[in-house]
């Protein structure tokens, strides 16, 4: 039997690593996987703007940080945003950097106008008949400056918003399988994720209603909602399923946004947030897949619910809640991610760093089960020693 080359073989063992810990394992060491957004382009010499842009630029950063730092596991392009497809479309929830906004900003999502969000309040009952047609026919014509309304007179953009957004979203998708190849080939490195999961929940709330109009909905029309995600769900699950890791060694990846204290109050996710979000993780894990449950904000408060989930099924990811109060209350059921704080990585001191990590990897860490990361994505305010030093320090200390 032929020898793996020595890239191969660092990969291989990276990916033991990474997926042993997930396990709830004890592997060799503590694997470290930063998610790393705008914070590459700091490192690699470019503006927000031109990884914001030029997709190759940001694939060509995270290579550079995954080979020198000598990451375990990183996100292909965490900067997810590439604007060459959002202008394809022209859609109107996004400002873009070097266009709405400086060039080293990183985009943001405009939220809209409670009076003009994309869905209206009246329109539940056309969601729930059939989510992918009012999606199609209604929300589209509204979210993109050149699509046309169903009835409207047809427009040479309304015709080449489609042929251009198919064509980016195949360009950018498959390059995105090449940079994962990459990134395993040239430095060695796992893709830390594979597909995207959204609580139906947080569609409402970020895509159609907004925030404002769905709370006003939580008290006016409470049963259109739960209805609403429960339309949803299936359709969720889908695209979970659709780009996971067919190994079923990482994890689909779930940002979630409005579920969280103060956006939600527990009794408010136990009704609307968690059902279906719960029926979705536990049928992916029926079927052998993972999630990232990336708790963005602070949900500690909701941390029993989450307990109901079967062992294992979830990487729990800690952003503004107490780790070591998550260690206690889920630490024996799923592996815990994260918990070293960003505002720590982008004012502090690279020994202030190592002794919070020192901290962390005590508390949470000694009996495997645990993977190094800062508590939400980096972008541009990390210092870069300040990563280096939770880097190294965890890749001394944090062996077992």
């Amino acid at each position: 039997m032929a020898e793996l080359d020595p890239m191969e073989q660092r990969y291989q063992e990276r990916l033991r690593r990474y997926v042993t810990a997930m396990r709830k394992g004890k592997p060799d060491r503590i694997p470290i996987r930063p998610f790393v957004a705008e914070f590459t382009a700091v490192y690699a010499g470019y503006t927000i703007q031109e990884v914001t842009h030029d997709y190759q630029k940001a694939f060509d950063a995270v290579i550079r940080c995954a080979a020198d730092f000598d990451w375990d596991a990183v996100v292909p392009n965490m900067v997810y945003v590439w604007t060459g497809l959002v202008q394809a479309i022209n859609l109107r929830y996004y400002a873009v950097p070097g266009v709405d906004l400086p060039a080293d900003v990183p985009f943001q999502y405009l939220e809209p106008p409670e009076e003009n969000a994309w869905m209206r309040p009246d329109e539940y009952d056309a969601l729930i008949e059939d989510p992918t047609g009012y999606l199609y026919n209604v929300w589209l014509p509204r979210v993109s400056r050149d699509v046309v309304a169903p009835g409207q007179p047809n427009t040479f953009r309304n015709n080449m918003s489609f042929v251009l957004g198919a064509m980016a979203m195949l360009d950018y998708f498959n390059a995105l399988g090449r940079q994962v190849e990459r990134l395993r080939r040239e430095t060695g490195t796992v893709s830390a994720i594979s597909g995207i999961l959204k609580a139906p929940f947080d569609i409402l709330a970020d895509k159609l209603r907004g925030y404002k109009g769905l709370c006003l909905d939580l008290y006016r029309q409470p049963d259109k909602v739960l209805k609403a995600c429960e339309a949803l769900a299936p359709h969720l699950l889908h695209v979970a399923k659709s780009g996971a890791d067919p190994q079923k060694n990482v994890p689909i990846g779930l940002w979630m946004h409005r579920g969280c204290v103060p956006f939600l109050s527990p009794q408010q996710f136990e009704r609307f947030y968690w059902p279906t979000l719960k029926w979705i993780i536990e049928s992916l894990w029926a079927e052998g897949y993972q999630v990232l449950f990336y708790a963005e904000g602070e949900w500690n408060p909701n941390l029993k619910y989450i307990a109901q989930l079967p062992d294992l099924s979830i990487v729990y990811h800690v952003d503004r809640g107490d780790i070591f109060e998550v260690y206690k209350a889920v630490g024996h059921k799923f592996c815990i991610s994260g918990g070293i704080p960003n505002d720590l990585l982008a004012f502090g001191t690279p020994q202030d760093v190592r002794e919070y990590c020192k901290k962390v990897i005590d508390g949470v860490a000694r009996d495997g089960g645990y993977i190094m990361d800062a508590s939400a994505i980096m972008q541009n305010d990390a210092k870069i020693e300040n990563v280096r030093a939770m880097t190294e320090f965890t890749r001394e200390y944090g062996v077992y």
